[in-house]
């Protein structure tokens, strides 16, 4: 059974909103720690699969913050007495996110406040390279934006979760996900877009073989999004491998 951490803000909700869309007073969001998205997600595994003796064994697949989730959540769930067949984390390496972090209100501050229409919001993403598969921008981008709550305002769609709000958790989301990863008492894959770029961290741990790592070419962060084919056949033949090994030998990672 596959559980997969891919966009996990696309769905916040907030406990708050302002009074005007151009209002500086930004909205009480709920609690978008690290800790509350692991309790999340454990919390979703629990109502369903409640019953751990019939639960499945689980492969636990997260994208970016996603990855951060799942390796959070992976020893958790096993104290619980959940069968993790394996972690794998999709395109997110501790060390360069967290350098990257201090760009990334530029970033937000570069995109559109929102879209006129969902067909304009999957066209910003195609042309910005954002998303590179039209097929999968047409299915995924309705999903984040959402109605101008006052619809007399322009634009007439906004980003579901306003990602600006979000800055104070950015560092905790990220701090420590090498150290975590290479500790999974599980299998460990490791998948990354267009280049091989490891930390220290991780760079030790693969010479000394305690995850797979697989780069995919020709793609840009939102993996999931520009090759979901090759993707799913990374993620299949990774359960499969550690799934049906013997019983009494170990798996990819372990130690």
């Amino acid at each position: 059974m596959l559980i997969s951490c891919i966009q996990p803000l696309g769905l916040s909700t907030c406990v708050g909103k302002t009074e005007r869309i151009t209002d500086p007073v930004p909205p009480q969001e709920e609690d978008l720690s690290i800790e509350t998205l692991t309790s999340d997600l454990i919390n979703l595994v629990r109502v369903v699969f409640p019953d751990i003796e019939t639960a499945p064994s689980l492969l636990l697949v997260g994208h970016s913050l996603g990855g951060s989730i799942s390796v959070r959540t992976c020893p958790l769930l096993q104290d619980l007495k959940y069968n993790i067949t394996g972690v794998a984390v999709i395109d997110v390496v501790e060390e360069f996110t967290l350098e990257a972090l201090p760009m990334m209100h530029n970033l937000l501050e570069a995109r559109p406040a929102g879209f006129n229409s969902p067909e304009q919001a999957i066209e910003w993403h195609i042309k910005t390279h954002a998303i590179r598969n039209s097929e999968s921008a047409r299915v995924s981008i309705p999903a984040i934006i959402t109605p101008n709550p006052i619809p007399s305002v322009s634009p007439a769609h906004v980003w579901r979760t306003p990602l600006a709000f979000t800055a104070q958790y950015w560092t905790s989301w990220f701090t420590g996900l090498s150290s975590k990863f290479l500790a999974a008492r599980t299998a460990r894959l490791l998948v990354l877009a267009g280049t091989e770029r490891l930390d220290r961290e991780l760079m030790i741990g693969q010479m000394q073989g305690k995850f797979q790592l697989v780069v995919l070419p020709g793609v840009g962060h939102m993996v999931h999004e520009d090759d979901p084919g090759r993707l799913a056949e990374v993620l299949v033949g990774f359960w499969r491998r550690n799934e049906r090994v013997v019983v009494g030998v170990k798996k990819v990672g372990e130690l």
